[in-house]
């Protein structure tokens, strides 16, 4: 059950429980507990399954150029360990299979990034809504943000739909890509609207 006065689907830290959220500061939590999917923090013993994703060239075509070197991404992610400015989770399904990835970064006042969201084939049909209500509800009820941001490939058609659902209004392009800005209104109403989705209560343990 949620402690009186938690709205469902609330997340909130264990280490800054029954404490006021200070000012957002992007930081990483080692385990995000959804209703079906975990986002776990990623680590150097992630690189093989995260270069296997980006270098798939369907799934990777919106995505920033990957090097096709184990080495170097795993040089990424030593680097990623040290940065105090991104959260870079492996989207898990029950029993710890690894079903893709997702991150937030760009902190700017109250507003955050996210992007890198990548879900292997065979994953389950809710693995997109529900990982993406968990970012949300990660970012702005453990974190302290209240609005995002965030910039889509114009050919990427079915993932500015999914965030047009979701409320985000077009603010800006070029020639190559979609800019957008999410309220705080909207997320809250997409959380409300896809609550099936999210736990009654969840732990981000930081």
């Amino acid at each position: 059950m949620s402690p009186p006065g938690r709205p469902k689907g609330e997340y909130r830290s264990a280490q800054h429980e029954g404490t006021p959220v200070s000012a957002p500061t992007l930081r990483k939590a080692e385990r995000i507990q959804g209703r079906n999917l975990v986002l776990r923090n990623a680590g150097v013993a992630d690189a093989a399954f995260i270069l296997g994703l980006r270098s798939d060239e369907r799934k990777a075509r919106h995505l920033s150029r990957t090097p096709p070197s184990l080495g170097e991404q795993v040089a990424w992610l030593e680097r990623y360990g040290h940065s105090t400015r991104e959260a870079y989770f492996i989207i898990e399904a029950a029993g710890a299979e690894p079903l893709g990835t997702v991150r937030l970064y760009d902190p700017q006042g109250e507003s955050f990034c996210w992007g890198s969201w990548i879900l292997k084939d065979g994953a389950p049909s809710s693995a997109a809504i529900e990982s993406a209500l968990m970012v949300y509800a990660y970012a702005l009820d453990s974190l302290g943000f209240r609005c995002a941001h965030f910039q889509v490939q114009r050919d990427n058609q079915r993932v500015w739909a999914f965030h047009e659902r979701f409320g985000a209004v077009r603010v800006g392009q070029d020639d190559t890509e979609f800019r957008y800005t999410l309220s705080n209104a909207a997320i809250r109403a997409s959380m409300q609207r896809y609550r099936r989705f999210l736990p009654a209560a969840a732990t981000a343990e930081v």
